[in-house]
C-alpha cells in the first residue's frame, strides 16, 4: 500500500506517520489484523478467534481502558501504541477535528449545557495536541482575548496538555518550545466572511451546489456521474482558489492544448465537444475527464450565479466594505439593502445573508429597526438566524459602542469588483508572521517562542543575527484553530499567505468546515434545547 503521489503537506505527514507506526510494524511481523472488538474476541483462550492483536489508538488511551485491556488479553497483544492522530487532514494545509456539535456547546446560552461544553473543550484540546505532535511542534500558544472567553479557556487547556504530552513522550526530542505558534480564535471574529457570496471556485461551488462529502454529481453525455473533489486531482488543486472568471477562461484553454495536436475540436469548447473528443482520443481520456468535471462544475456555478447572485454580490460587497467599487463611501446602508429585500427572486437565505451584512456594516442595530426588517421580509420563523449571532459575541441589538476593528488597506491590490472583500483571517495571519499582533489583544498563555518574540525588525546600527534569520527561513509554522468552523475562503487565505511568506507555513483548522446555509441553520438552533436540536437534525 502506498500513498498517492500527489499527497501534500499535512496529509502526507499523517500518512507517513500511520505507515511508519502501523503498517511497517505489521510487515515486520508478517501478520496483520486490526481487532476493533478485541475484548470480545479474546474473551477466553478457548474462544480466541485470532493468534494475536495489534491495537493502535489515534489519541491518548486512558489508564482505565489500558488496564482493562491488559487484564483481559495482555498475552495476545503483539503491539499496543498511541499514534496521536485524532483529527482529519482534509487538505495539505487544512485539518478539522470533525466535531460540528462543538458549535452548539460552545455558543448555546443554555446553562444546562455547561458539562457538555467542558467535555467538548477537553476533547478538542486533546485533538489539537495531536495536530501539534504530528507536526513535531511544541508551539507557543496564544489566543484572541475578546469578546468571549472560549479561546482563552481552550488555549489554557491546550498549553497544559502540550506540556504533559512532551513530558511523558520519551521518544520525542522536543522538550522546549519550537519555532512555531498556535493561535486560537472564536468564530465571531469575522462574521462577514461566513455569509458573503464568495466567487473563488471552491468556495463558490460548495456554497451554491449540493456537494456532500466532497462528492460532485453531474451529467455528461447523457449519463449521471460522480467526481470527488480532492487533492489527488492536480487540476483541482491548481484552480480551486482562482476566481470563477479565471477558471472559465482557463479550462477551455487547457482543453484546446490537448485537442490541438489532433485538431479534434474547433472554436469554443463545449461539453458535447469534449465528450466526442474522449471517444476519438481514448489515450487522453484521463486528462479530458478532469477537464469535463471542472467545466461542468464551473458551468453549474454560473447557472446559479447569473440569474440572481450576480446582482446580489454587488450589494454584499458594498455593505461588507462600506465603499462601492469606485471607492466611494456608502452613505446609507439601508438604501443599498432595500433592493435585495424587495426582489422576489432572492430566496429567504440570501435575504437573511444580506440583512446580516447590513447589521454587521453598522455594528449592530436597534430592536425597532430589526423588527421592521424581519416583518417586511416575512422571516419571523427564521429570525433567530439573525438574533442568535449575539451568542457569538457579534453586535446585533443594540448597536455596539465600540468601534469596528481596523482593516488593512488593500485598495491597491488587483481584484475583481464583485470580490473586493478579504477575509479577516488574512490580516491576522500576515500580522502574526510579521510579529505585529497586539500582545494585549492576542496574549500568549505560554512562553513566546524566540522566533516570534519582538517586532522582527532590526536596528540599522545592528547587524541581523544570522541564526535568527535562518530560524525564520527553516520552516517555522503558524498553526491556527478557529472554534466553530472555518470557511473555504479562509482556507484559501492560508495557502495565499504561505505562498507570499516562504519562511512560514500556515496550517489552518477548526471543529468543522462551514458553508453559509449550514451555518445559519446552526445559528438558528443555538437557543433551542439540545434534545430538540438533535431531533430536528435527525429529521432533516
Amino acid at each position: 500500500m502506498a500513498p498517492p503521489v500527489t499527497e501534500r503537506g499535512l496529509k502526507s505527514v499523517v500518512w507517513q506517520k500511520i505507515k511508519a507506526t502501523v503498517f511497517d510494524d505489521c510487515k515486520k511481523e508478517d501478520e496483520w489484523k486490526s481487532v476493533d472488538c478485541f475484548l470480545r474476541d479474546f474473551g477466553s483462550k478457548s474462544e480466541n478467534k485470532y493468534k494475536a492483536a495489534y491495537i493502535y489508538f489515534t489519541d491518548f488511551c486512558p489508564d482505565s481502558l489500558f488496564n482493562k485491556i491488559k487484564a483481559s488479553c495482555s498475552k495476545s497483544i503483539r503491539r499496543c501504541k498511541e499514534i496521536n492522530i485524532s483529527f482529519l487532514p482534509l487538505e495539505s494545509q487544512v485539518y478539522t477535528l470533525d466535531v460540528p456539535d462543538a458549535f452548539y456547546y460552545c455558543y448555546s446560552p443554555d446553562p444546562s449545557n455547561a458539562n457538555g461544553k467542558d467535555a467538548i473543550m477537553e476533547a478538542m484540546a486533546d485533538q489539537i495536541v495531536t495536530v501539534c505532535a504530528t507536526l513535531d511542534e511544541n508551539p507557543g500558544v496564544r489566543y484572541k482575548s475578546k469578546p468571549l472567553d472560549n479561546a482563552s479557556k481552550l488555549a489554557q487547556l491546550v498549553e497544559k496538555k502540550l506540556e504533559n504530552y512532551y513530558k511523558i513522550d520519551e521518544k520525542s526530542l522536543i522538550k522546549g518550545k519550537t519555532h512555531s505558534q498556535l493561535i486560537i480564535i472564536d468564530r465571531g471574529f469575522d462574521p462577514v466572511s461566513t455569509v458573503l457570496h464568495e466567487l473563488t471556485f471552491q468556495a463558490m461551488a460548495y456554497d451554491l451546489l449540493p456537494i456532500e462529502n466532497d462528492t460532485y454529481k453531474y451529467k455528461t453525455d447523457g449519463k449521471e456521474k460522480e467526481a470527488i473533489l480532492e487533492e489527488d486531482d492536480d487540476l483541482w488543486v491548481r484552480i480551486r482558489h482562482r476566481h470563477i472568471a479565471v477558471v472559465l477562461e482557463e479550462i477551455p484553454k487547457l482543453m484546446k492544448e490537448i485537442s490541438s495536436t489532433k485538431k479534434a475540436t474547433e472554436g469554443k469548447t463545449s461539453l458535447s465537444a469534449l465528450a466526442q473528443l474522449m471517444k476519438k482520443m481514448p489515450h487522453f481520456r484521463k486528462q479530458i475527464t478532469k477537464q469535463v468535471v471542472h467545466l461542468n462544475l464551473a458551468e453549474d456555478c454560473m447557472n446559479k450565479f447569473k440569474p440572481n447572485i450576480e446582482k446580489l454580490c454587488k450589494t454584499e460587497q458594498d455593505l461588507a466594505l462600506g465603499t462601492d467599487a469606485e471607492g466611494q463611501k456608502v452613505k446609507d446602508s439601508m438604501r443599498v439593502l432595500l433592493p435585495v429585500l424587495l426582489n422576489k427572486n432572492h430566496d429567504t437565505y440570501d435575504k437573511i445573508r444580506a440583512i446580516l451584512l447590513y447589521i454587521f456594516s453598522i455594528n449592530g442595530t436597534t430592536e425597532e429597526n430589526l423588527d421592521r426588517l424581519i416583518q417586511n421580509v416575512k422571516i419571523e420563523n427564521e429570525s433567530d438566524m439573525i438574533r442568535n449571532w449575539s451568542y457569538l459575541g457579534v453586535p446585533i441589538v443594540p448597536p455596539s459602542q465600540q468601534g469596528k476593528p481596523l482593516r488593512k488597506d488593500r485598495s491597491a491590490e488587483e481584484t475583481f469588483q464583485l470580490s473586493r472583500w478579504t477575509p479577516f483571517i488574512k490580516d491576522i495571519l500576515e500580522d502574526a508572521i510579521e510579529n505585529r499582533l497586539d500582545s494585549k489583544e492576542w496574549p500568549y498563555c505560554s512562553q513566546c517562542p524566540a522566533v516570534w518574540n519582538g517586532s522582527g525588525a532590526v536596528s540599522a546600527r545592528q547587524k541581523p543575527r544570522a541564526n535568527y534569520l535562518e530560524d525564520r527561513k527553516n520552516g517555522s509554522k503558524l498553526i491556527v484553530f478557529v472554534i466553530g468552523g472555518i470557511t473555504y475562503s479562509e482556507m484559501r487565505c492560508a495557502y495565499e499567505v504561505s505562498q507570499a511568506h516562504k519562511s512560514c507555513e500556515v496550517i489552518i483548522g477548526s471543529t468543522h468546515i462551514l458553508t453559509p446555509k449550514k451555518l445559519l441553520d446552526d445559528i438558528k438552533m443555538l437557543n433551542k434545547p439540545k434534545d430538540k436540536v438533535s431531533f430536528i437534525k435527525d429529521g432533516e
